[in-house]
């Protein structure tokens, strides 16, 4: 038989019916619950209009109110989450912060909750048109404290039973459940997030859930990954994105620092280690600690990785936490994340970026060194987006940054590693180069659509650069020797 679930309650019964090919360990244990009478005598305890109603707590039989929402039976589920959306009439497996705590609670959505798709396993949806009334007017009875119903008598399911959906008349002629369009993909162990939006790349650990909450502030969290509760809490995995908005690397640190000021005045926060460092060619910033911290009324010994990653318009603040005793044990997948994290929009081959650096053997681009953090880095990515639309779209362009490519990048590496080692050097570098961003800026004020205006303006700027940094020093050299 095609299984559904009747629920029979004061104001009329909730017909479900059931997605196995999405969630089949799900919608096995909704169905062993509901024909052992399980559901029978439970509440809808949690009830938000305009969200949804959270029912399947054994503790609503006859337990105290304060424990509503923490019972459950002996085992749980392990996630299975999928791409059907949280649309209204959705019935959905709640759980705790471990995403493998499913148990017997679950809720129905009342109206479109898009914000929790693939992030809460998705099992079933009502199906009739009675089901629909019935879970609008458990919407609407009156609520009081953790949204808690006033008259729990109201919304009390008072039998449950399993029927062939043959026998349900009026069944509504549903379409297919809609589903999103995921960025999340589960390749070699590992799910990869890309965001086009934040120009970002990178992998969490498989099985871990992985969200984006609502930005309450610039410090909270842009991504989240939590991971199976092995201690006494969830490992996750955070990624803050905020504007440089124009800051160095080294004020960006300082804020950061300031800000743990206060936690270690407490004696709540220990600094084990803090140190600068290179990751994929940005400069990054690594700081690991521990401390106390609280959360309902407990107390958790926690152990934290933060790495702050450097790019100019932005940075990326990457952070790993666990309990103290289980932190070496997700550490390695922490590195794995770092090293599959990619800024999209920085491009990897020095024949056709200005601002590539190279980590691995010295050298890179001497301009991208100079002008890292600077007030001209702006001004370089700029130059790097007319170069690639209006430089590398006619034939004398192509032509000429081939032969430059071929010349700048034979002393490019050597004069930018001399820029690390020194930063007096470095400073030197970039007031040289200063005229010469500044003459190749006119670029960015004509018109160039055809071969010969290429040619005519950029023989002007070659010309004028040629004056700036060998006619003009001739001659005062030639006037003061006179």
């Amino acid at each position: 038989m095609d299984p559904v679930v009747v629920l029979e309650t004061n104001f009329g019964e909730i017909v479900i019916e059931f997605f196995p090919n999405d969630a089949p360990k799900h919608v096995e244990n909704f169905i062993i619950l509901s024909q052992t009478g399980f559901y029978d005598d439970t509440l809808f305890h949690r009830i938000i209009p305009g969200f949804m109603i959270q029912g399947g707590d054994p503790n609503t039989i006859s337990g105290d109110p304060n424990t509503w929402g923490t019972g459950g039976p002996t085992t749980s589920v392990d996630a299975e989450f999928n791409t059907i959306k949280h649309n209204r009439g959705i019935v959905s497996m709640a759980r705790s912060a471990d995403p493998n705590s499913g148990g017997s609670q679950f809720f129905i959505v009342h109206a479109d909750s898009n914000f929790l798709d693939e992030q809460y396993t998705v099992f079933g949806r009502i199906v009739t048109e009675e089901s629909f009334q019935t879970l609008d007017k458990i919407a609407a009875v009156e609520t009081g404290t953790s949204d808690r119903p006033k008259d729990p008598e109201q919304v009390r399911i008072t039998k449950v039973t399993v029927v062939s959906i043959s026998e349900i008349p009026n069944l509504l002629d549903l379409p297919e459940p809609e589903r999103t369009q995921s960025t999340v993909t589960t390749p070699t162990g590992n799910q990869k997030y890309q965001s086009p939006e934040h120009e970002i790349s990178f992998s969490v650990p498989e099985g871990w859930l992985l969200q984006e909450p609502n930005k309450t502030d610039e410090n909270s969290p842009d991504i989240v990954a939590v991971g199976p509760k092995t201690g006494s809490m969830n490992p996750n995995i955070s990624l803050t994105i905020q504007n440089s908005d124009g800051k160095t690397f080294d004020e960006i640190i300082s804020e950061r620092n300031q800000r743990l000021e206060g936690i270690l005045d407490s004696g709540n926060l220990e600094i084990i280690l803090q140190e600068k460092t290179t990751i994929h060619g940005n400069q990054a910033y690594v700081t690991d600690a521990e401390g106390i911290f609280f959360s309902d009324a407990e107390n958790f010994n926690v152990k934290f990785k933060e790495i702050i990653i450097y790019d100019t318009d932005k940075f990326f603040i990457l952070v790993y936490a666990n309990s103290l005793d289980d932190f070496d044990s997700q550490l390695s997948r922490f590195d794995e994340t770092i090293d599959s994290f990619e800024i999209l929009s920085q491009t990897t081959s020095n024949d056709e970026t200005m601002n590539e650096i190279s980590s691995e053997e010295g050298g890179g681009c001497l301009i991208a060194t100079a002008t890292f953090g600077s007030e001209l880095a702006p001004q370089v990515q700029q130059l790097r987006e007319l170069r690639d639309n209006t430089i590398l779209s006619t034939e004398s362009g192509i032509a000429f940054m081939s032969g430059f490519n071929q010349f700048y990048y034979s002393f490019s590496p050597v004069i930018a590693d001399l820029e690390r080692e020194n930063p007096v050097f470095k400073e030197i570098v970039k007031l040289s180069l200063t005229p010469m961003l500044s003459s190749l800026s006119i670029l960015n004020h004509v018109d160039i659509d055809s071969e010969s205006q290429m040619i005519s303006y950029g023989i002007g700027i070659i010309l004028m650069n040629v004056g700036m940094y060998f006619a003009a020093p001739a001659i005062i050299i030639y006037k003061i020797r006179k």
